[in-house]
């Protein structure tokens, strides 16, 4: 909205100084500056009202035994991260680009999904909030609406995507895409309800979904503005897909509100996100990948995420294999999540997170070399 204004102001009354407005590297660190302050502004006021509200988290049984002191933390902090990625998307990014109004749309519409499930939980005290079959419904359906605008109405968001609707680029490899026909909207289903769902499962320490989210959104911020930028795309040998570079805003605002909520998520957290944060923020990470096409990219760029979920995975299914081969349960690890193993192990909360920031780190880097080690 500020963008559209000042952009006219500089088109019809040429005020010097107004043309940076349309850079997209400028617009990308305004938004990062204003997310953080939108969240040190509306931060403490959230978690005043959150607490006066007494909407805070109960005591998990299956959570290790330390965590019962985070019993009474004020919950549903994922609407400090929310407002501090969309005001500034809304002031600074293009409204009539396709790419952010998708964004947006999917990051608004499961931060809805996880509100319902964290209002029914805290306040309606139901203990498994949401039904599970309805949160289901609600990551289906938006990746639903993803997956058909970008088969069907390709040319609706960006006239280059038509060349690359149904298709996803491979790392490591130059000029080759996989087309996937139909079978493309089904994947972005997937990739939208796993992602949301796998950053939900990482936030089970203070700060550790919040800042991993951060460290990914910026990569995904300088992949998004290559994208959309013909000369280094080209370079690169990716797919030039016009207004993709409007993302790095999005992007951006989302690094800026992930610095701002881990000012009070940070151990010993004041807030936790609950799912209103998680399954948003991982749902627009999953949405993000599929806009930029790098959809294969996520497995290392969100590697934190992934194995998280897969020791859930492996947990489960191992402990139902050993019951019923041996009529008692076993375990591959002390407690899933993965994180919840190493506490049980002895290591300390915040080396845990830590140790997780420098492996997403690291998982990032190896994801932004596969551009050049083609």
């Amino acid at each position: 909205m500020l963008y559209h204004l000042l952009d006219y102001l500089y088109h019809q009354f040429s005020i010097p100084g107004f043309g940076v407005f349309k850079y997209i590297t400028f617009r990308a660190g305004a938004a990062a500056v204003t997310a953080l302050i939108v969240a040190f502004w509306l931060g403490p006021k959230i978690i005043r009202l959150l607490r006066k509200k007494q909407i805070s988290e109960t005591a998990k049984v299956e959570a290790p035994k330390a965590h019962l002191s985070k019993a009474g933390t004020p919950t549903m902090g994922g609407l400090i991260v929310l407002s501090a990625i969309l005001i500034p998307t809304l002031l600074w990014g293009d409204l009539r680009n396709g790419y952010v109004i998708l964004i947006i749309l999917v990051t608004f519409w499961l931060g809805i999904v996880g509100f319902l499930d964290d209002y029914l939980k805290v306040v309606k005290k139901k203990p498994k909030g949401l039904i599970e079959e309805y949160k289901l419904i609600g990551q289906i359906t938006i990746g639903l609406i993803l997956g058909g605008v970008i088969y069907f109405f390709p040319q609706w968001i960006d006239s280059t995507l038509v060349k690359y609707s149904s298709s996803t680029t491979v790392p490591f490899f130059k000029h080759l895409e996989f087309d996937l026909g139909i079978l493309y909207i089904p994947m972005v289903i997937f990739i939208i309800t796993a992602t949301s769902n796998a950053v939900n499962l990482t936030d089970g320490l203070d700060g550790l979904a919040i800042g991993t989210v951060g460290i990914v959104a910026l990569a995904l911020a300088v992949i998004s503005y290559i994208s959309g930028n013909a000369i280094w795309s080209e370079y690169l040998t990716i797919p030039f897909l016009r207004g993709n570079g409007e993302l790095s805003i999005f992007c951006a605002a989302m690094v800026g509100a992930a610095l701002g909520f881990l000012w009070f998520n940070s151990y010993p957290a004041q807030v936790f996100m609950g799912d209103t944060g998680s399954l948003a923020l991982g749902g627009a990470i999953g949405a993000l990948t599929v806009l930029i096409k790098k959809e294969l990219l996520l497995p290392t760029l969100g590697g934190i995420f992934l194995i998280e979920t897969m020791s859930v995975i492996i947990q489960r299914y191992y402990f139902k294999y050993t019951k019923k081969r041996y009529g008692e349960g076993r375990r591959v690890f002390r407690m899933a999540p993965l994180h919840h193993h190493f506490e049980m192990m002895g290591w300390s909360e915040p080396k845990i997170v830590t140790r997780f920031y420098i492996m997403t780190i690291l998982l990032v880097i190896l994801s932004l070399a596969t551009f050049k080690v083609r």
